[in-house]
């Protein structure tokens, strides 16, 4: 696994040599780069090794590195999935991969499902706390303790302080935000009636099938967590429709304006705090 990484992140290095301070994980239909980021290269997963691609439409399969709001970040536009086959291991090589390139935070987003009867389509929800019932764990097997420990402990898997800076942001830029536990099943396919009730029973607001494998590895090594999601169809049992992908699509993309707007914010702050650091080391 650590020389996977370091392959990786040496055939990135080719292309930059920018410290990245934040990584930023685009899911289904939210791809789309923020007008006011400062492009400095972009890298096709294909050509990064190791590096695993998805084969689900709208995903760009590609890392972009630049500037946004004053922070180095990179940008996962697509990103890999449990259920297309991969392993666990698989679906989370790229954050260790971010986190080689220096990130120490990670802002993860997705569209998901909501069970919860007060959450409207379209909505954006912050992930306050998650239940994993994928079957599955990508910290599960040998541990190398230079990635992270054995046992990591996750009594703040989404950081509070950067979900206080979330709520502030969107109450500046007048955005309806809400909060929720997200449980993250395997898919690919949607659930069932008994399935939607049973996971609304033992807590959920909210599904999805990925996110919360992409925290557990950033969480191993010592990353903060952010992840803001959309509603992109509702699950309640007594009123459950037949899903459209194109529509699902395309609900992500109508809220992406305003998940930029809060993603922005946030990193912008997390730039700032970078850079307070990089003056106390002087």
């Amino acid at each position: 696994m650590k020389t996977r990484i370091a392959e990786a992140v040496a055939a990135l290095r080719l292309h930059t040599e920018t410290r990245v301070r934040a990584g930023l994980i685009l899911g289904t239909g939210l791809g789309s780069i923020p007008e006011d980021f400062q492009l400095e290269t972009r890298v096709p997963y294909a050509r990064i090794p190791h590096f695993p691609h998805s084969q689900v439409e709208s995903h760009a399969n590609e890392l972009v590195i630049g500037s946004w709001r004053g922070c180095p970040v990179a940008i996962m536009r697509g990103r890999i999935h449990y259920y297309e086959g991969f392993t666990m291991q698989e679906v989370t090589f790229p954050v260790r991969v971010l986190r080689g390139l220096g990130a120490e935070a990670l802002v993860i987003s997705s569209a998901v499902g909501g069970m919860n009867p007060t959450f409207s389509l379209g909505e954006v929800v912050m992930v306050a706390d998650h239940i994993n019932l994928m079957g599955d764990n990508p910290l599960i097997g040998p541990n190398d303790e230079s990635l992270g420990p054995r046992f990591p402990d996750m009594s703040e898997p989404y950081d509070r302080g950067y979900q206080g800076i979330l709520r502030q942001v969107a109450l500046e830029e007048r955005i309806p935000l809400r909060d929720g536990v997200l449980v993250a099943v395997a898919g690919p396919n949607l659930e069932t009636r008994a399935e939607y009730r049973f996971l609304r029973w033992c807590g959920a607001d909210i599904v999805g099938m990925s996110l919360v494998p992409e925290n557990l590895v950033a969480v191993h090594g010592g990353m903060k967590v952010a992840a803001l999601t959309v509603v992109t169809d509702l699950c309640l049992p007594d009123a459950l429709e037949p899903v459209d992908v194109s529509r699902i699509v395309a609900t992500a993309a109508a809220a992406a304006p305003s998940l930029q707007k809060l993603m922005g914010g946030l990193v912008e702050s997390i730039g700032s705090a970078a850079r307070a650091q990089e003056r106390r080391a002087l």
